[in-house]
């Protein structure tokens, strides 16, 4: 299998690439503000997660594959923080979720690849909840990251109580009843984050997009179409009133995928305004 890709846009390198660190080495904006970035693998038919069958809504193995998987990682090696949800953890106790938040322990030469860029081995974590009905698992803290909620001031005490015991430091980001994606990144902002990586679900883009702070949305499409009645996109909730407008920034072809559909990876960046 080649770890070449096959650049399609912009039109200036029509040499083909390498997959490895294609997205590690990606020139990202520094800036005093926060950059923030999400991604997602999805079908042709728009589906990211499944549930059909299942106890709960998954990314399917059919358009899962450990090239995407890669630069899933590598885009997580570039964040000061990575930007979760209470559900996550949830799904994380109940055995649903992937892993325990990147960087994964079979990327090591990410985690070098940090500590050569002066980072601590691990992107520290916010974590966006209202009701605060989660655990937080001890082995993110004793990886040496600052764990953050984000929280409204209407958030129940007795939540509030048991995550600062284990560890976890609030931050009130508006009266309710959802947490302000747009205070948040300021409060984030403020304690000196400068990336910012969501890699949690539609909802969580829902909020990012709603409150216009996403920057950029790095999608692998699958060129396979799976169906499903119980299934989700890369964002769910009420219509987005003025809607979210990009630009294409770079698209690649792998033609490898699993060995048999192929996928593109797509780099697309918000417009100003």
């Amino acid at each position: 299998m080649t770890d070449r890709l096959i650049p399609l846009y912009p039109p200036t390198h029509p040499e083909p690439v390498q997959l490895t660190h294609l997205y590690r080495d990606l020139p990202l904006p520094v800036g005093e503000g926060l950059f923030v970035y999400g991604n997602f693998v999805t079908s042709m038919d728009g589906r990211i997660a499944l549930g059909d069958g299942l106890p709960a809504q998954a990314v399917p193995g059919t358009i899962a594959n450990p090239r995407d998987w890669r630069l899933f990682q590598e885009l997580a090696a570039r964040a000061d923080i990575l930007i979760s949800s209470g559900r996550y953890f949830r799904d994380l106790k109940a055995g649903r979720a992937q892993d325990i938040l990147p960087l994964g322990h079979d990327f090591t030469d990410l985690v070098k690849w940090r500590d050569q860029q002066g980072q601590a081995p691990q992107p520290d974590v916010v974590v966006m909840s209202a009701s605060l009905d989660f655990q937080l698992p001890a082995l993110l803290l004793e990886q040496g990251r600052r764990v953050w909620v984000a929280t409204v001031s209407s958030a129940p005490a007795e939540g509030r109580a048991r995550l600062e015991r284990q560890g976890g430091r609030l931050l009130d980001c508006g009266p309710g009843p959802r947490v302000d994606a747009r205070l948040m990144m300021q409060r984030l902002a403020e304690q000196g984050y400068r990336r910012a990586y969501s890699v949690t679900g539609p909802w969580v883009m829902h909020e990012l997009l709603r409150a216009g702070v996403l920057d950029t949305l790095f999608l692998t499409h699958r060129l396979r179409i799976t169906g499903g009645a119980d299934y989700a996109t890369i964002t769910e909730g009420p219509l987005l009133d003025p809607p979210a407008d990009f630009d294409l920034a770079h698209l690649y072809f792998d033609p490898e995928g699993d060995g048999r559909a192929g996928q593109l990876f797509a780099r697309y960046d918000r417009q100003a305004g």
